[in-house]
Order: structure tokens, then C-alpha cells, then sequence
């Protein structure tokens, strides 16, 4: 069950770095603009990594359990033909209901406000997750989490400033923040209900138990929200289903564009 765990950390960092992405030369100043770039590329970096992962994983298995893993027509054909998995074949030939990343990745960056509020949400997770799965007993895993540690650790520095910074500001930046927040509050669920694969991740020691990871996040969530003059929203409704290949209309924009070179020119290379 690990190929599952492994596939949706690899797609929450790849849709959510493509996602940050689309800031580059849009940023309000140009520090800001360079610092979501290199955020991006640390994120895009980590789900190289976790794809390479990945593929091993999948092409250690026997054919015919390979053979089920995938709907993708184009990674099957490259499974039938005896062929390895390789990390570009997971991020670029998968099908949307394929890809396994939480909702609030996918979400647009709508303005500055929305963009730090969700960096913020999924920032405040990370650091729990990664912190847990640098002690992992997968070492492979306990490696990329350990190095991941560092970079999440600056991300959530640089959104918690911001969060700060826009609420405790003038009052129409207060307002977008707020409006922000509000709108993203009922993705944020999803990070903590575990998944069949999850579940045996934790019972095999792998992976923490998503849901002992609320409580600290929620701390730290209140925490930079009280110093902000922000209040949080009370509804307990939750978006849920992305991380079983349920998603957002917007997962679908963004492979077609993630995907459009590869899905036009087949196999190509530089």
C-alpha cells in the first residue's frame, strides 16, 4: 500500500508547485515574484523525487499487478510493452481521476490573499507530516522527508508572515485575507480524514496518522490567525474525495496544460 502514499505526496507537490508556478512574473514585487518561483521549484523538485520513488516501486511489481495500477492508456501501453515506469511518465501520461493530491492544491490562485491562505493551510501541514516522516521506517522515505523538512520549514515562515501581514494591515487587506481564508476553510478537512492507504501506512509504522497531525496544525493555524486579527470560520463541512481520485474541475485545467506537450508529441525529447 505504500505506492498509493507515496503517489499522492508526489501529486500534492507537483500540482501544488504548478499551481505557485503560475506567479512567476506576476508577483505584487519582485522579491515576492522570485520567492513563489523558488517555492515552486522546491515543490516541483520534491515530486521528482517521490515519482522516481514511485516508479521503482511500480516496476518492481509483477506484470499483472502493474497491469491494474493505472486507467492511463498511454502507461499501459508502455507497461504491455515491457518497458520501465519512469518519473515523467507518472506526472505527464496519468489521467486526472488517476492523481491522488488534496483539493486545496488545485485551487486557483484567484489574488495575493487567496495564494498566501492556502501556502499558509497546506504550509502548516506539511511541516507536521514532513516532521513525522523523517522518522519514518522507510528510509527512502525518511530521506526526502528530511530534506523537504528544510524547505517546508521557509515556506511556512515566509505564509505566516503574510497572513500576518495582510491581517493586521489596512482594512482592505484584512478583508481579502479574511475573504480568503473563509473560501479555503472547507478544503482543509480533507487533510486529516485518512485514506484506506494511509491507514495501513500507519499501522506499518510508515506514516504518521493523519489525524493525530490536527491538533498541532490547528494550534498553529489559531496562533497566526490571533496575531493577525483574524477569526477563524466555525463550520465543520468539508470538501473531501481528492486524495481517492475525486477532484475539482480545476485539476482538469491544469493537466491540460501540464500535460499538453507530452500528450501532443509522444515520447518526445531535448
Amino acid at each position: 500500500m505504500i505506492l498509493p502514499f507515496i503517489l499522492r505526496l508526489a501529486d500534492d507537490a507537483l500540482i501544488y508547485g504548478h499551481r505557485v508556478s503560475e506567479w512567476c512574473g506576476h508577483g505584487p514585487i519582485l522579491e515576492q515574484d522570485i520567492a513563489l518561483t523558488n517555492t515552486a521549484l522546491d515543490h516541483i523538485g520534491r515530486a521528482r523525487s517521490l515519482y522516481q520513488y514511485a516508479a521503482t516501486l511500480c516496476n518492481a511489481m509483477p506484470m499483472e499487478e502493474r497491469s491494474a495500477l493505472f486507467t492511463s492508456v498511454a502507461i499501459q501501453n508502455i507497461i504491455t510493452s515491457g518497458a520501465n515506469l519512469e518519473e515523467d511518465h507518472l506526472a505527464y501520461l496519468r489521467d486526472g481521476w488517476d492523481f491522488k493530491n488534496v483539493l486545496l492544491v488545485e485551487h486557483p490562485n484567484v489574488d495575493w490573499a487567496y495564494t498566501v491562505a492556502r501556502a499558509f493551510f497546506f504550509d502548516a501541514f506539511n511541516f507536521e507530516l514532513f516532521q513525522a516522516l523523517s522518522k519514518s521506517t522507510d528510509s527512502e522515505l525518511a530521506a526526502i522527508a528530511a530534506k523537504s523538512l528544510k524547505e517546508v520549514t521557509y515556506h511556512l515562515r515566509w505564509s505566516s508572515e503574510w497572513v500576518i501581514r495582510l491581517g493586521d494591515g489596512t482594512d482592505e487587506s484584512k478583508e481579502k485575507i479574511e475573504t480568503a481564508v473563509n473560501a479555503l476553510w472547507s478544503f482543509t478537512g480533507e487533510l486529516f480524514v485518512p485514506t484506506d492507504y494511509e491507514t495501513a501506512m500507519a499501522q506499518a509504522g510508515i506514516a504518521p496518522d493523519v489525524t493525530s497531525l490536527k491538533a498541532a496544525w490547528m494550534n498553529r493555524v489559531q496562533q497566526i490567525c490571533t496575531a493577525a486579527t483574524l477569526t477563524l470560520p466555525t463550520e465543520s463541512w468539508m470538501h473531501n474525495g481528492g486524495k481517492n481520485g475525486i477532484h475539482t474541475e480545476q485539476l482538469g485545467y491544469i493537466l491540460a496544460e501540464l500535460q499538453f506537450m507530452q500528450r501532443a508529441y509522444p515520447g518526445m525529447t531535448w
